[in-house]
């Protein structure tokens, strides 16, 4: 992703600024929702039914969340936000850094294979929340694969998100375990990242 991003835009919500009640009810939603794909997977998945969960009236889930998709790609935007700076993870910048990053971008929701599969198929959505959300994703994962690289080339860290993008649909396709992903990144990643001289 081009361009710049203020990092005011990526920590308010997609629809509006929240005040504390509104942001409780956000997280309620947000949680319920982990909670709604656990045990009923993505299909079975409905603002309505995560709505009933979090203790919200239906409409209310609406006002903050437009579809399912952009539900659970806000799930994914929070647990991605929430990762520590870059600089508090990695030791030092250069292979090893974006090795430690792309497995920590991998493993968000790789120990609850439902959630991830349900993270793959959200953030293809097309609704603009999502594509919203989507572009703030791609900012953050970029920062943070810049930060770990420790300089800005562009073609590395376009090969890096094409290669984390691939890792995600790749496991989504069933071709690999979402746990599995973050070994299979780290090996890409030292296959791209050309050999300290």
């Amino acid at each position: 992703m081009s361009g710049h991003v203020s990092s005011e835009l990526t920590t308010e919500s997609t629809r509006r600024r929240l005040t504390e009640r509104q942001a409780d009810t956000v997280r309620r939603l947000t949680d319920a929702a982990v909670v709604e794909v656990r045990e009923a997977g993505y299909e079975g998945l409905t603002v309505r039914n995560v709505a009933r969960r979090a203790g919200v009236a239906p409409a209310t889930a609406y006002t903050y969340f437009a579809s399912k998709n952009h539900l659970i790609t806000e799930v994914f935007w929070r647990r991605l936000h929430a990762l520590p700076p870059v600089a508090e993870t990695v030791a030092a910048p250069g292979t090893g850094g974006v090795v430690t990053v792309l497995r920590e971008i991998a493993l968000l929701v790789s120990d609850e294979p439902e959630l991830a599969a349900a993270c793959t198929t959200a953030m293809l959505g097309t609704d603009p929340d999502v594509r919203e959300l989507r572009i703030r994703i791609g900012v953050a994962i970029r920062d943070r694969l810049r930060a770990a690289l420790g300089r800005d080339d562009p073609k590395i860290l376009g090969a890096l998100e094409l290669a984390y993008a691939g890792a995600l649909v790749h496991a989504g396709m069933g071709y690999t375990s979402y746990a599995r992903m973050a070994d299979r990144l780290a090996e890409m990643a030292e296959l791209i990242l050309p050999d300290p001289e």
